[in-house]
């Protein structure tokens, strides 16, 4: 047997090539082609779907989403929330509230001891006079409450309230205009006064003018002792208020008195009953405290309204009990 070498293959660089493609070509279409054991794969446009996801999602169109959302909700609410700005409101009304009454105690507490500062003329002190009763007065009396002196030709006063403030206002009964007027002015004072500490003063059971238990004690001195008896002050204060107390004396105990209050008196001394004479004064309603110390002067130009928040203000200021 004899044995037949094959020729030996030969092949050209073009015919290899082309045998690579044509292998190429056939395995991609065997993929392709459906067999009993793989079905047919039918390409898809669809890219695989992935879940959001907002948290760790940096697409630039996502975020310009999130940021007109944010934009849009901002612009509803604004940098504050509703209860926020009522808060804050609340909060701003509070603290200006405090810091003007602050400043205005501090005001009020700056003009009373200015009158008790050292260098200055004091105002009011020691004097004995007769109330419309008849009955002996003097300064003493006037402790334990604020009193309210009235600058007319007659000293008022007023008993105030548990510790007193006096309220003294300086007359005379034969006054035909300015008197009559400060009198109405003082009465409204009294009411306001009462009617703002729960208190009154003239005929309820609270108030006694005689044991001088009313909430505010103003006081009436008159400057014409000549014609101002007690009987006369009695007769003429009670067309204005219950509770108003009328103060004379000699002429030398009233110009005592005016010149500690500071008072200008120019009533002529030992004038004879009949005779027609002026009389000039000052027009003040002096506000004493409960120890007797001058803390304000009210003038005409004070309302009843105005007058009688002074003096509940410097009532509200007072600190501590009076010094016997």
């Amino acid at each position: 047997m004899s044995f037949v070498r094959p020729k030996a293959l030969s092949y050209s660089y073009p015919a290899l090539v082309h045998t690579a493609r044509h292998s190429t070509f056939s395995i991609a279409r065997c993929l392709r082609e459906p067999t009993p054991w793989r079905p047919a794969r039918c390409p898809s446009n669809k890219r695989p779907s992935r879940t959001p996801s907002s948290q760790f999602s940096t697409s630039p169109r996502h975020t310009a989403i999130k940021t007109v959302q944010q934009a849009k909700a901002r612009a509803r609410s604004g940098p504050f929330s509703a209860w926020g700005a009522v808060a804050f409101l609340a909060a701003g009304v509070a603290i200006t509230f405090y810091f003007r009454n602050e400043k205005a105690r501090l005001d009020r507490r700056r003009v009373a001891d200015a009158a008790k500062g050292v260098g200055r003329p004091k105002i009011g002190g020691k004097f004995t006079l007769l109330d419309q009763e008849g009955k002996r007065f003097t300064d003493e009396d006037m402790k334990g409450g604020y009193t309210l002196v009235g600058v007319f030709d007659h000293l008022q006063r007023g008993i105030g309230l548990i510790e007193l403030f006096i309220q003294v206002y300086f007359g005379f009964s034969h006054c035909p205009d300015i008197c009559p007027e400060e009198l109405d002015k003082m009465a409204n004072m009294i009411d306001l006064v009462a009617s703002t500490t729960q208190n009154r003063i003239g005929t309820n059971s609270f108030v006694d003018p005689s044991s001088r238990k009313a909430p505010l004690l103003p006081l009436f001195i008159t400057c014409d002792p000549a014609r101002d008896t007690p009987a006369v002050l009695k007769h003429y204060l009670a067309e204005f208020h219950p509770g108003l107390v009328g103060l004379t004396g000699t002429w030398e105990q009233v110009k005592d008195v005016c010149k500690k209050y500071r008072v200008y008196f120019s009533t002529p001394e030992g004038v004879k009953p009949g005779m027609d004479y002026l009389v000039d004064h000052s027009i003040y309603f002096y506000l004493m405290d409960p120890e007797g110390d001058f803390v304000e002067a009210i003038g005409r130009q004070h309302s009843a309204g105005r007058a009688a928040k002074i003096i509940v203000d410097h009532m509200k200021d007072w600190k501590g009990g009076v010094k016997r």
